[in-house]
C-alpha cells in the first residue's frame, strides 16, 4: 500500500502555452482543494471527476493569487497511476509552475522521484514492466515507425507474446511436477519425446522474437551510418540529398570538409545518425589531417558504411586503401557521377568487395537515391515480418532475458535427449519461465525495478 502523495512538473522546462503540475496519491484531491479556488462554486469537490474547472491557484494562508489555471481531478483506480490523480494546467513558464509545485509540496505532497508516476502504475498493477519501459520509448521515439512500435508495446504487444510462452512453460512444469511427485498415481505419464517437442517449440518461439532484436534496437536507438570516400567524390552532396537540405558545404575543391558533420535523418521509418566525414587521404594540412583521423574513428564505431566512389575515374590507391577497410564491414558501395562517362571497372570492384551491394547513382541528377533508401531498409529489416504483425524486441534488457531463457530451454532439451531425471529437466524449464518473467516484471528484483525507473524523466 502506497500511503504518500507525490507531485512533479509534468511538462518540459521553458516557455510554453501551458505548464502542468501533477499529483498522485491519497491526498491528491485534498491538496488540490486547499490551493484551488474555482471561478464558480466554493470547492473543486463540488465538480465531477474528470472535468476541467477554471479558477485560481491561491495560497491558502495568505490568499495571494499565484496563477489562473484549469484543474482536473481523477479518482482511482481508473487513472494513469491507478491512484487518485490531480493535474493543474497553468501558464507555461518557469516561474508559475515552480511556484505551484512549491505550494503543493508545502501542503503535504512529496517531490516525485524520476519515473515514479509510471512506477506506481506498475506497482499498482495497471501495467507490467515491459509496458512501463515502453512509456519512455514513446516519448523518445525518433521516427513514426519507432513510435508505432513503442505504442504497440505500451499496449502490451510484447507482453502478450511473453505471457503466451510462459503459459506453455507453466503447463510443462505442472506435468513434470505431477510425474515427479506422484509417480505411482493413475495419471497421464509424461513421455520424453513429448517433452522434447514442447521444449523445442518454445526454443523456436523465443528464437523468432530474438531474430527481431537487431532491427528493433536500430529502430529504437538509430543506425550509426558513416559516409566515407576520398575527397571530392560527392559525400557532402549525398548527405545533403538524404537530408533534403544544404547542411554540408559543397565545392569542387578537394578537402572542403575538414571535420565530421552529424545529423539525424529518417529513412523509411529507420532513424539514421548519419555522419559526413572528411575525405580519407594522406595530407600535410594539419586541420585536414585531424579531420581524417576523426573520420577513421567514426568509421570504426559505425553500424553501416556508405562508401562513395567516383564512377567517372579509375580506382586510385586511396580508393583501394578504403576498400580494404570496408571489406569486412556492413557496407553499401555507391558509384557516383554516373551522369558522366563510366570509367571505373564495376566487375573489378565486385571482385574486390564480394557480397557488397553496388548502386549506380548521380547525386546531382537525383538518380539512385530511392534505391539507397530501399537497400538500407532491406538491410535493417532483413525481410522479416513487419512490426504490426510481429512484436519487435527493442530493449537490450528484454533481449538479454530472452537469450538466457533460450539457453535454459536448450539445456532442458539436452537433458531430455540424454534421459536425465525429470528433476534436472524441471530446473532448466523453470529457469526459462523465470527469465521470461523478468521482461514483464513478474520475477524481477526490486533493485532492477529501481534501476529501470531511475532512467525516466521527472513527472512521468
Amino acid at each position: 500500500m502506497i500511503d504518500d502523495t507525490i507531485a512533479a512538473i509534468a511538462t518540459a522546462p521553458g516557455e510554453a502555452g501551458i505548464g502542468i503540475v501533477r499529483l498522485s496519491g491519497p491526498m491528491a484531491v485534498e491538496i488540490l482543494d486547499q490551493v484551488f479556488v474555482p471561478s464558480k462554486g466554493k470547492s473543486i469537490k463540488e465538480f465531477p471527476s474528470r472535468r476541467l474547472t477554471h479558477g485560481y491557484i491561491v495560497h491558502p494562508h495568505t490568499q495571494d493569487k499565484i496563477d489562473e489555471a484549469l484543474v482536473v481531478y481523477m479518482k482511482g483506480p481508473h487513472t494513469y497511476t491507478a491512484e487518485d490523480v490531480a493535474e493543474i494546467d497553468c501558464h507555461g513558464g518557469i516561474v508559475p509552475v515552480r511556484r505551484i509545485l512549491s505550494l503543493v509540496l508545502s501542503m503535504g505532497a512529496r517531490m516525485a522521484e524520476p519515473g515514479e508516476f509510471t512506477k506506481r502504475a506498475f506497482l499498482n498493477g495497471r501495467i507490467d514492466l515491459a509496458q512501463a519501459e515502453a512509456v519512455m520509448d514513446v516519448i523518445s521515439a525518433k521516427t513514426e515507425k519507432g513510435f508505432d512500435i513503442a505504442l504497440g508495446q505500451l499496449e502490451g504487444s510484447l507482453s502478450k507474446e511473453v505471457h503466451k510462452i510462459r503459459a506453455n512453460i507453466l503447463e510443462m512444469i505442472a506435468h513434470i511436477t505431477v510425474n515427479i511427485d506422484f509417480p505411482d498415481e493413475d495419471i497421464e505419464e509424461i513421455t520424453y519425446d513429448g517433452l522434447e517437442k514442447q521444449a523445442k517449440k518454445i526454443v523456436d518461439i523465443i528464437d523468432t522474437l530474438l531474430s527481431t532484436a537487431h532491427s528493433g534496437k536500430i529502430i529504437r536507438e538509430g543506425l550509426k551510418t558513416v559516409i566515407i570516400g576520398k575527397p571530392n567524390v560527392g559525400k557532402s552532396s549525398l548527405m545533403n540529398a538524404l537530408l533534403k537540405e544544404s547542411r554540408a558545404i559543397v565545392t569542387e575543391i578537394p578537402g572542403t570538409t575538414r571535420d565530421v558533420i552529424e545529423e539525424y535523418v529518417s529513412i523509411q521509418g529507420i532513424p539514421l545518425k548519419i555522419v559526413d566525414t572528411a575525405g580519407i587521404r594522406e595530407t600535410e594540412d594539419l586541420v585536414e589531417k585531424i579531420g581524417v583521423a576523426r573520420s577513421k574513428e567514426f568509421f570504426n564505431k559505425a553500424d553501416l558504411i556508405i562508401f562513395v566512389l567516383n564512377a567517372s575515374e579509375s580506382l586510385t590507391e586511396e580508393d583501394r586503401q578504403i576498400i580494404q577497410l570496408v571489406n569486412d564491414r556492413d557496407a553499401i558501395i555507391l558509384l557516383n557521377k554516373t551522369d558522366l562517362p563510366m570509367v571505373v571497372n564495376e566487375g573489378e570492384l565486385q571482385e574486390m568487395l564480394p557480397g557488397k551491394k553496388v548502386i549506380r547513382i548521380s547525386v546531382t541528377e537525383g538518380i539512385g537515391l530511392k534505391e539507397i533508401e530501399d537497400t538500407i531498409a532491406q538491410m535493417v529489416y532483413g525481410g522479416q515480418v513487419k512490426h504490426k504483425e510481429l512484436s519487435l524486441v527493442t530493449n537490450v534488457r528484454h533481449q538479454n532475458a530472452l537469450e538466457r531463457a533460450k539457453r535454459s530451454m536448450e539445456d532442458a532439451v539436452k537433458a531430455i535427449q540424454t534421459n536425465m531425471p525429470l528433476d534436472f529437466v524441471e530446473v532448466d524449464v523453470r529457469d526459462c519461465w523465470e527469465y521470461l518473467g523478468e521482461i514483464t516484471g513478474d520475477t524481477v528484483g526490486e533493485d532492477i525495478i529501481d534501476r529501470i525507473f531511475a532512467n525516466f524523466c521527472l513527472g512521468k
